[in-house]
């Protein structure tokens, strides 16, 4: 079976990747820095599915030790997730995510096509989209960002398409992720972030679990059915068979690029009121001004990945929320406990 190579596969959506992979019975080599992960997410993708994953910890700026990876391993694709992504730290930070992100991918496709490995499956995002042109987005809209997250994103984007220009043996699928959100069934890795949590989904599951006293919203005044901004929310496991999919359909040198949602936008209070249900009590929430980068509304068409991959998302707002629930109360502290 063919070994794959998951960067940052410690993380939230590389953890729930690698667990899927092994569930297919591929070999996985994980390489982490732990910038914003921790070995025990893997340690548990272990116990659930019974099987070993070779890891490093090493971060992929470091050309020499990667070389030395791909030396000691015959490895048949990457799945390249490492990189930071929180739109709000990116609007203040610009520097730090063109350095960490750009810089990180371009070593790594460096590496990667001296010693022959030409199948990547890179983790974009929706945030290339910017302002949408129409909704719902499909793969055909304008490109354009609004934060400096997205804006790596899409400049990465662009230096794999220039790679394939120059050198048509590549085979580069651009995977644009709408919202993730959700855990494992097993309640045993979810989403873990370091400090107080970016994203709506894990501040709202805080506020839950009591470690956070009330939700933020951020702006009550777009032009949407509440006010509140509106996003295609897509369960983590979705996603990460989306991956899958993606490597065992696309096997045609060329870029390929797929939007991964549901095609469902809900909106910020929608996600709130659908977390109560899940978790069986009222949540604390106030309107704050809106953020920096955000938009009013987000949501996919997923049509080209049902029609190429044979992929859709099967869960719902309940288990999304559900599944966040049952991480969240199982440990309030993440994986530090």
């Amino acid at each position: 079976m063919a070994k794959i190579l998951v960067t940052g596969g410690c993380g939230y959506i590389g953890s729930h990747t690698v667990l899927e992979l092994l569930n297919k019975n591929y070999e996985v080599v994980v390489v982490d820095n732990f910038s914003n992960s921790s070995f025990e997410s893997l340690r548990r993708v272990q116990k659930i599915t019974g099987k070993q994953v070779t890891f490093y910890e090493e971060d992929i700026r470091n050309e020499e030790a990667m070389e030395k990876i791909f030396s000691e391993h015959t490895i048949d694709a990457v799945i390249h997730f490492a990189a930071f992504k929180a739109v709000g730290e990116s609007c203040k930070l610009p520097l730090k995510y063109y350095e960490n992100n750009i810089s990180g991918t371009v070593g790594l496709l460096k590496v990667m096509d001296k010693v022959g490995v030409k199948k990547i499956i890179f983790s974009s995002s929706a945030t290339v989209y910017g302002n949408p042109e129409r909704l719902p987005l499909d793969e055909t809209c304008r490109l354009s960002t609004t934060n400096p997250y997205g804006s790596t994103k899409l400049m990465m984007e662009g230096i794999m398409q220039d790679l394939y220009k120059a050198d048509k043996e590549w085979n580069i699928i651009l995977l644009r992720y709408f919202n993730p959100v959700g855990a494992h069934e097993s309640g045993l890795i979810g989403e873990d972030p370091k400090g107080i949590p970016n994203n709506l989904m894990p501040f709202v599951a805080q506020v839950a679990s009591g470690k956070l006293q009330c939700i933020n919203v951020f702006g009550n005044d777009y032009d949407t059915p509440d006010g509140t901004g509106v996003r295609d929310y897509i369960h983590v496991v979705d996603l990460a068979l989306g991956h899958i999919a993606a490597i065992e359909r696309c096997t045609d040198a060329g870029v390929h690029i797929y939007n991964l949602g549901t095609g469902h936008g809900y909106s910020v209070m929608d996600m709130i009121h659908a977390f109560e249900k899940a978790c069986g009590k009222t949540l604390p929430y106030k309107v704050c001004p809106r953020r920096d980068g955000d938009i009013a509304a987000c949501y996919a068409s997923p049509d080209k990945a049902e029609k190429e991959l044979g992929w859709t998302a099967k869960f719902g707002i309940e288990e999304m929320c559900e599944s966040q629930w049952k991480w969240q109360s199982g440990n309030p502290r993440g994986y530090e406990a």
